[in-house]
């Protein structure tokens, strides 16, 4: 067997909940991606409150956090999962609220279209809970236009505790 050298590569993580104590869970789940195998926290972003979108029940809280890590993006995906479960994530209904949701929004600069994950997420160019934070940190990855496509739609920053 040879063993190859993985070196880890960017990948950016949205982070919401609106039901339970959404700030904590968020704050923990940032926490948890730090613990994650072959991972390492990069930065993570102000958290942030928003209205539900395509979803119902209480305002969320959002965050994007990036990551340095050599699992693939299904290895990835998988960890976020095994989170969402042990943060209580149930799927009642597509959209239902939610006490965790972890999405990879870019890795690296993969694009990847599979039956369990898509890569860049497929609706993040839509989302202000999303491009907010991301751009918050790291704009390099944004332009102007794609800020302004979600310009209209309400977030606000909320401020450290």
């Amino acid at each position: 067997m040879i063993l190859v050298d993985a070196r880890p590569v960017p990948a950016y993580v949205a982070l919401g909940a609106n039901l339970g104590d959404a700030r904590r869970t968020v704050r923990q789940a940032v926490q948890d991606l730090g613990r994650l195998p072959q991972t390492r926290l990069v930065r993570v972003s102000s958290l942030y409150r928003t209205a539900p979108v395509d979803s119902s029940g209480p305002d969320y809280i959002n965050a994007v956090a990036e990551v340095a890590t050599s699992l693939t993006p299904h290895a990835l995906l998988a960890e976020l999962q095994r989170l969402e479960l042990a943060a209580g994530r149930e799927r009642p209904y597509l959209n239902a609220p939610r006490t965790l949701d972890l999405d990879i929004l870019l890795y690296d600069d993969l694009t990847l279209d599979s039956p369990t994950l898509t890569i860049p997420h497929p609706r993040m160019a839509t989302r202000a809970f999303v491009l907010v934070p991301l751009a918050e940190i790291a704009p390099q990855l944004l332009g102007a236009e794609q800020l302004e496509a979600v310009r209209g739609q309400v977030i606000e920053r909320l401020p450290e505790d």
